[in-house]
């Protein structure tokens, strides 16, 4: 009897030992705090032994066996996911856990610059190195159609949010365009429900075109509401915008960096000065301000605006005024 007792109460030093000593590892660093970052990746449908793998062929130096034992008695052995991930310096077992459970995929981010067209943000989600490029061989339009199948537009022009956007490295670039589109979509909604009224637009997108007319003439954002008022009190008159920006954006690749007597003289969709009204699609990507001011623009009775040559604009009320204003900052082509 006494060897029996002798060997239960050793059984019970031991496994009260080994929990404590399982437990002192799972709140152990797996690194050291001034460890480099490691990534590593869970491909889909891996167990905890294969996710334990993984992590060991990247270069994780955690004890798979335990890290294994420690999923199971935590009943999170079948709620690990797949993705890309990172170990941060300091992270032990029960944090690393965490992260695969959770999800918490590494990050990456990629910034839309408000005024880019889409054509450059195209480049740029083309050239982020961390996202898997499954849009690279379509069209505007096939892209379009992938991000937002049922959108009733032509183009996709004006249609994306500018913004940085968050991703987990090696997801596919879509993400981003219907992140974009679907904030671009939210926020104009925001702004036509907050409208002033008596506005000379007949539908949102309309409200769109504008604020992408002011995001590209503005040099200063608290003249954004301005310009929006001149461009409105234009619409209102009947007279032509003749807006630069819309004739450049016309003349697409033609353009070197100026624009000529000839250039405002040829016609094309998006001349503002041989075509009456909006261009037919916006010429860039408005930012939330610029919606704004499409929206709710100031009230005024300016129908001119020269640029001063700092960033700053001189707004005037009649012709006269502004031929004036023209002289006096030595600019050519009127707005």
């Amino acid at each position: 009897m006494a060897l029996i007792r002798k060997l239960i109460v050793t059984g019970v030093i031991v496994s009260v030992a080994a929990v404590g000593g399982f437990q002192w590892w799972a709140g152990q660093p797996i690194t050291a705090a001034d460890s480099p970052v490691i990534p590593f990746a869970i491909a889909q449908g891996s167990g905890v032994a294969g996710a334990a793998q993984q992590m060991a062929s990247s270069g994780v130096p955690v004890n798979g066996f335990l890290f294994g034992v420690l999923a199971r008695v935590t009943g999170k052995a079948g709620q690990i996911k797949a993705g890309s991930y990172e170990l941060k310096p300091d992270t032990n077992p029960r944090r690393l856990l965490t992260q695969l459970v959770r999800g918490e995929f590494a990050q990456e981010s990629l910034t839309i610059i408000e005024g880019w067209t889409f054509r450059q943000m195209r480049q740029a989600v083309d050239a982020a190195p961390n996202l898997k490029h499954e849009s690279a061989k379509l069209s505007d339009k096939e892209l379009l159609a992938k991000v937002a199948p049922e959108a009733p537009y032509a183009t996709p022009e004006g249609l994306f949010f500018p913004d940085t956007y968050l991703f987990a490295k090696n997801s596919s670039d879509l993400q981003i365009y219907k992140q974009a589109h679907e904030m671009m979509m939210k926020r104009l909604k925001t702004a036509w429900e907050k409208r002033e009224p008596d506005l000379p637009y007949k539908d949102p997108y309309q409200a769109l075109i504008m604020a992408s007319l002011v995001e590209k003439e503005t040099g200063q954002k608290n003249e954004r509401s301005m310009i929006a008022g001149v461009f409105v009190n234009r619409l209102k008159t009947g007279m032509l915008l003749q807006t630069d920006p819309t004739v450049i954006y016309g003349m697409g690749d033609k353009y070197d960096g100026k624009i000529r007597k000839k250039d405002l003289e040829s016609d094309t969709p998006y001349n503002t000065y041989t075509r009456a009204g909006l261009p037919p699609t916006p010429i860039a990507l408005p930012g939330v301000e610029s919606l704004a001011a499409a929206l709710t623009p100031a009230k005024t009775d300016a129908l001119y605006f020269v640029s001063r040559g700092d960033g700053t604009s001189h707004f005037s009320v009649n012709l006269n005024e502004h031929n004036k204003a023209v002289n006096q900052y030595q600019r050519q082509g009127s707005k």
